[in-house]
């Protein structure tokens, strides 16, 4: 378990990625690809950028890549890359929200690797992380274009199923996905929703 940690963090650190995570990101795009060339992404927990700018890599110059967190990250314009404009602040926030969309008013690809506090608890760990699944995916429905993609993380547990049918209520095709780059103890899980439909679940609103 060490060693794989230590493999991706040193891969990371190699790769100018300022997190591991990163892996978790590029392993499901790598398998599905979800990220086109010159598309519009939106990464909700963004802080400290890793998936913002694996996404920008990936889309390109013609692309654009809107981070949001409640820490301050950068904005960034590397070239060959799609620029990464930031917003800090709440997504259940008007404010936040109409900073988002002053940059783009359609996005074809909501990302989330927000993941709460942790008490140590694992019910309690898993009710939380429930609740930054269900405000990042409210926000996907409220911002995703017809088709569009969301690729968020949960914590595992006896309501994760829940979750996942609200997500197969707006989307043509759900997976569940665990990326070999996790923890073996991690019980974090990638839920994967191509294929908006429009659709709101009626749990999911802002």
């Amino acid at each position: 378990m060490k060693e794989v940690q230590d493999y991706y963090f040193k891969k990371a650190q190699k790769e100018g990625y300022p997190a591991r995570s990163v892996y978790k990101l590029e392993e499901a795009h790598l398998k599905y690809g979800f990220l086109k060339r010159g598309c519009k992404v939106l990464d909700i927990g963004s802080y400290p950028g890793s998936w913002s700018m694996y996404a920008a890599k990936v889309i390109g110059p013609q692309g654009l890549v809107v981070g949001v967190d409640l820490q301050a990250g950068k904005r960034r314009a590397d070239t060959g890359r799609a620029p990464i404009e930031f917003v800090r602040g709440d997504i259940l926030a008007d404010e936040t929200v109409a900073a988002i969309t002053a940059y783009a008013q359609e996005f074809s690809v909501v990302l989330s690797d927000m993941a709460p506090q942790t008490t140590g608890s694992k019910w309690a760990d898993h009710q939380k992380s429930l609740t930054l699944c269900r405000r990042a995916l409210a926000l996907a429905c409220q911002v995703l274009a017809n088709g569009g993609v969301f690729y968020c993380k949960v914590f595992d547990g006896e309501d994760c199923r829940a979750f996942v049918d609200e997500v197969r209520c707006s989307f043509s095709n759900v997976k569940i996905v665990k990326p070999k780059s996790s923890r073996p103890e991690s019980r974090e899980l990638f839920v994967l929703g191509q294929g908006y439909k429009g659709i709101m679940s009626s749990s999911s609103t802002i």
